[in-house]
């Protein structure tokens, strides 16, 4: 079902603030929520909260057979689900474009980013793998879903311990947690996601962490998730962003630049073929 558009005095109300550099819950253009973390019963179990916004993320883990291709590598999947209890725009068994898109990106940002050493996960090589499953439950849609989703998903994985096991020979025995302590997942980074709202006036600046209404009412979004190292991770955008579409214009001139000079360059030249 697609979300009711904002009431024309909620509009005026919003830009004008932005306009201001004021926004509706007092927070500074480039002020984050601060994220409030509640840590489950069971190891791999947690919940982030940004303001309304909260994602309960939950990790699991069983023993499977590698694919041929990857023999010495584990496996990690990432299922996520935006239920009508986030909020009454979604609807079950059709997914939304946001919830594609917001699981598209937390499958880059913290499965393809390499944040997980996916070779520690081989227990014995092209017969058995650890396979992780994370799975993400949104339960307040209040804005920025995303980037509660990705704090959510990476505090999980660090959060979670996998069993104990011992291989001797073709033989793997895998130790409860009573017998031996659980072991944490090997973690090369741990990277986070930003988002930040871009509007079509060129007098308001972009603002991070938007809102619900900030985010329905803005011209294009911008995700920038990185790690602490100042490693970009991934890059997108959606919507039109003046910063893009300054780029664009530029890359056209400039292709024609070079084309030109190439071509210029080509014709002083005399090349005698022999």
């Amino acid at each position: 079902m697609r979300p009711p558009s904002p009431s024309i005095p909620e509009k005026e109300f919003l830009f004008a603030a932005l306009k201001q550099s004021l926004r509706l819950d007092g927070r500074l253009p480039l002020e984050l929520r601060t994220p409030t973390l509640t840590f489950g019963p069971e190891l791999g179990w947690v919940e982030c909260a940004l303001g309304k916004t909260r994602v309960l993320a939950q990790v699991d883990a069983k023993m499977v057979k590698p694919p041929p291709e990857r023999p010495f590598e584990g496996m990690i999947t990432i299922h996520s689900e935006i239920s009508p209890m986030a909020s009454t725009d979604y609807e079950v068994g059709r997914p939304s474009e946001e919830e594609v898109t917001v699981t598209r990106m937390l499958d880059k940002v913290l499965r393809r980013s390499d944040a997980i050493d996916k070779e520690s996960l081989c227990i014995l090589a092209g017969q058995r793998v650890w396979h992780l499953r994370l799975t993400l439950n949104f339960l307040s849609d209040a804005g920025n879903m995303l980037d509660c989703a990705c704090i959510a998903g990476i505090v999980a994985l660090k959060h979670f311990r996998r069993p104990e096991v011992e291989v001797i020979g073709d033989e793997v025995t895998v130790h409860s947690p009573l017998e031996r302590a659980p072991v944490p997942l090997a973690i090369h980074h741990t990277p986070f996601c930003f988002t930040f709202a871009f509007y079509s006036d060129a007098e308001t600046a972009p603002i991070l962490d938007p809102s619900q209404l900030e985010q329905r009412l803005s011209a294009g979004i911008l995700s920038i998730a990185l790690n602490a190292q100042k490693e970009l991770c991934v890059l997108q955008k959606l919507g039109v962003l003046r910063l893009v579409d300054v780029a664009v214009t530029k890359a056209k001139d400039l292709h024609g630049l070079v084309e030109t000079r190439i071509q210029e360059d080509w014709l002083e030249r005399k090349v005698e073929v022999r």
